[in-house]
């Protein structure tokens, strides 16, 4: 009796945020992971300052830029490793100009069709918004798709070929070249999650050097070729190229078609503009335009002036892969005295730092494209959410952790990840400037033909290319990428069918919500012992006004079961202990006692907690938690609220004058309910209904507004249904949406009110359903779960069919 009496009649302890007066009281501080994450990414910036978040033309040269600036450190040298391959032997010489005069021409015309989108499509011209306005959903989603595995290549082939220029002068590196390489990628996530600006400001400075760099390089090169100061390198065992070879020197057409292939991935980031429009300062396309010309320009020079020098020097790939060409070219045009060795290294330096952060491009338009996707419904939902510091953080994730994979997979290794790369982004091409050529032929705008001819003849030249490079790059892998783009899609579509699938439950058949379909709930509370916390739970179920309560401990040792029966009679608790004696485990048990009550019954499942909780803790009740919900899951009209011990008063123990001593449990005072609103659907309304049966003081609901559309949406659906429940709508500055609800929820609690928060839950039978939604509701339960007298109620809302006598009622249960 001393033991129960100890648990039970704990004297109460002056909590940190109680105010003697009632008055309301401040969060508790934030969480050791949201400190961690406030030291590493900095303070988080407000949703108004997206707008101050925009770049100049110089930053976003360097932002959106250097993925297609890059590519001239490796793109001429993979033309010729391909035909050296081939062993075509000196004849590679003279067929490289040919073929980077084609990629030039292909080159411009890819700028002036992109020009012509970027005006057209000020909002974010990318193919995918293209191909959606002008073919539709499906045809946009093979663009969208193809574009997204080529910026996954795209960081992946960068980073490995930064690492290879920095082995070019410490060749000892080779073999951590996957080490560093991943930290690079690390530098370039860590960059990019704490905002635009902050990621343009750190990788500024390398694209000019770099321009800086290769441009002296050429200007220094070109004068010691004119004052005959440079001459051809010399190579042992190099076939010479045939005396009559015609225009191909004697080269065949495929093996040429294999080199322009390599060739073209110089162009990869050109269309980086056209996807990254939103991030301009005002006027967005006109500053956007004028940088893609700048960029163009400074691209085709420098690769037309390395493949220059690759003829004239006749520099040779190096098969180890220990050496590039540019490196090559570099120590021959800089010589070997002390201030060309620095302008050598110099240059390598510049190059490895512009090769990883050509990555960037893809940081900066991956999470982009993959917001339009989700927002179309056929990526998950996460993509559509920005994070700490503005940015779309998961995209930013899911791209670092996809390359990743490719780094450690290819060993870091450039050759062997060409093959991949290029197709994805000209068949983004290929459908971004057919879509403007229908464009131009629906709307018919002044200057049509103009534009019609530049996308029309963009449309072909890019598809062209694209067909050159998938004949060419099939049997080396490039048939990889045309079986995961049709598979991605065919992903994706079956994604979009499950949202739309929800949607429609959601949404379908909203109605007014009806007084008289309101009824008290039956309170069940689960009572594994006799402790403070029990007794907590049990003063919340009297709170809550319930119609009756039941007070039910499901039998694990009958010792121990006969001992808690005899302390609950002696203290002369006034709801009489249930013991259900059973063979199976709790979360069946309960779904049998559940389901033996009446079909039309709300049931209030009340399970109690500790006041604090360790990790280990934390899970196991989440496991528990988890495990009734799902027994639960047949049962539509039946919900789990979790109360929390506290510290507080409410109840105590009472020895009459007898000396007999009961325990006495009192209702609060003050019954505050909240229904969280994220949007107007059957789920929030089914929690309204229960919020409104508990029979509160006052009853609120409240959205924390991160998006101004779905604000507005929300208003106008709560009005058009006359919902009974006043809406307050919170600003959530930072997209913090627990913390913002926390800093609310605090504001209501006084010295004696009780607070239910009501979170309506979308519940789904699936891993892979609950995969497409984010865990929002587990964090803003973490957060209010910390505070005295403020009580989570989740009411479910499950998809599918599964119905009221679904699962079958299990068997054994005897009733005492």
């Amino acid at each position: 009796m001393a033991k129960t009496e100890q648990k039970a009649s704990e004297a109460p302890q002056a909590s940190p945020q109680a105010s003697p007066n009632g008055a309301r009281r401040k969060p508790l501080p934030p969480s050791g992971g949201y400190s961690l994450k406030r030291a590493i990414l900095g303070r988080p910036l407000p949703t108004a300052h997206l707008i101050h978040e925009r770049l100049g033309k110089v930053t976003a040269l360097a932002v959106f830029s250097s993925d297609a600036l890059s590519s001239v450190a490796y793109a001429t040298e993979e033309m010729l490793r391909v035909m050296f391959i081939a062993g075509v032997g000196a004849a590679a010489f003279s067929l490289i100009m040919p073929i980077s005069f084609t990629i030039i021409l292909v080159l411009v015309t890819l700028t002036f069709s992109y020009r012509q989108t970027i005006k057209a499509y000020p909002s974010a011209g990318g193919a995918y918004i293209v191909t959606k306005d002008n073919f539709g959903l499906l045809p946009a989603q093979v663009a969208g798709v193809a574009l997204l595995t080529d910026y996954v290549l795209t960081v992946a082939v960068s980073i490995s070929a930064g690492v290879a220029a920095i082995v070019s002068v410490q060749t000892g590196l080779y073999p951590y070249r996957v080490p560093i390489a991943l930290m690079f990628l690390g530098l370039l996530v860590w960059g990019n999650l704490r905002g635009v600006k902050e990621s343009g400001r750190l990788f500024a400075a390398p694209t000019y050097v770099f321009i800086l760099g290769v441009m002296s390089l050429l200007a220094i090169g070109a004068w010691k070729l004119a004052t005959g100061q440079l001459q051809p390198m010399p190579h042992a065992h190099l076939a010479a190229a045939p005396v009559n070879g015609g225009l191909l020197a004697g080269v065949s057409i495929f093996i040429v078609l294999k080199a322009l292939a390599s060739g073209s991935t110089a162009m990869t980031g050109v269309e980086a503009i056209s996807n990254g429009v939103p991030a301009f300062k005002p006027v967005e396309w006109r500053n956007a335009r004028a940088t893609l010309l700048i960029m163009s320009g400074i691209l085709g020079t420098m690769f037309l002036g390395i493949s220059y020098m690759a003829h004239r020097l006749q520099v040779q790939p190096d098969q180890t892969n220990q050496r590039t060409v540019l490196s090559m070219i570099a120590r021959a045009v800089f010589g070997t005295s002390a201030i060309g060795h620095a302008g050598f290294l110099v240059l390598q330096i510049a190059t490895m730092a512009i090769l990883v952060l050509a990555a960037n491009t893809s940081f900066a338009d991956f999470p982009r494209l993959a917001n339009f996707h989700a927002g179309d419904s056929f990526l998950p939902r996460q993509f559509t959410r920005r994070g700490h510091r503005l940015v779309f953080s998961n995209g930013v994730i899911a791209l670092a952790v996809a390359a990743g994979t490719l780094i450690v997979a290819f060993q870091a290794n450039v050759t062997k990840l060409i093959p991949f790369y290029a197709i994805g982004v000209f068949t983004s091409f290929t459908m971004s400037q057919a879509g403007m050529a229908k464009r131009h032929l629906r709307l018919r705008e002044p200057g049509w033909r103009r534009g019609l001819l530049i996308n029309a003849f963009g449309s072909f030249a890019t598809g062209v290319v694209t067909v050159v490079i998938g004949v060419a790059k099939f049997h080396e892998g490039g048939w990889a990428i045309l079986v995961i783009v049709p598979l991605m899609v065919w992903l994706l579509v079956r994604m979009n069918h499950r949202y739309e699938h929800e949607h429609h439950e959601l949404e379908d058949d909203l109605t007014e919500i009806d007084h008289s379909d309101l009824h008290r709930p039956v309170a069940l509370l689960l009572v594994d012992d006799l402790d403070r916390k029990t007794i907590h739970a049990l003063q919340y179920a009297k709170t809550m006004r319930a119609v009756e309560t039941h007070a039910v401990h499901f039998e694990k040792h009958e010792g121990f079961t006969e001992e808690l029966e005899r302390q609950w009679r002696e203290l002369r608790i006034d709801v009489p202990l249930k013991v259900v004696r059973h063979d199976g485990d709790l979360p069946s048990c309960l779904a049998g006692y559940v389901g033996a009550l009446s079909d039309d019954t709300d049931v209030n499942v009340i399970v109690p907690g500790p006041a604090e909780m360790g990790f280990v803790e934390r899970f196991k009740r989440g496991r528990t938690g988890a495990q009734l919900a799902r027994a639960l899951l047949p049962y539509q009209r039946a919900r789990i609220t979790l109360v929390r011990d506290h510290v507080g008063p409410g109840h105590k123990l009472i020895e009459s004058a007898g000396g007999v001593t009961r325990i006495s449990v009192v209702p609060r005072f003050d019954h505050q309910a909240v229904v969280l609103v994220d949007k107007v659907d059957n789920a929030t309304l089914r929690a309204i209904r229960y919020a409104m049966s508990l029979g509160a003081t006052e009853v609120w609901a409240v959205h924390a507004a991160v998006d101004k559309e779905n604000q507005e949406e929300i208003i106008r659906r709560w009005m058009d249904l006359r919902l009974p429940v006043p809406l307050e709508v919170i600003e959530c500055w930072d997209r913090n949406v627990a913390r913002s609800l926390e800093g609310y929820v605090v504001e209501l609690m006084g010295k004696q009110s009780e607070v239910t928060v009501v979170m309506p839950r979308r519940d789904y039978a699936q891993l892979r359903q609950r995969m497409l939604h984010d865990r929002t509701s587990r964090k803003i339960a973490r957060a209010l779960g910390r505070y005295e007298h403020v009580d989570i109620s989740v009411v479910p809302f499950y998809f599918g069919k599964r119905r009221r006598g679904a699962a079958p009622t299990p068997t054994g249960l005897r009733l005492t």
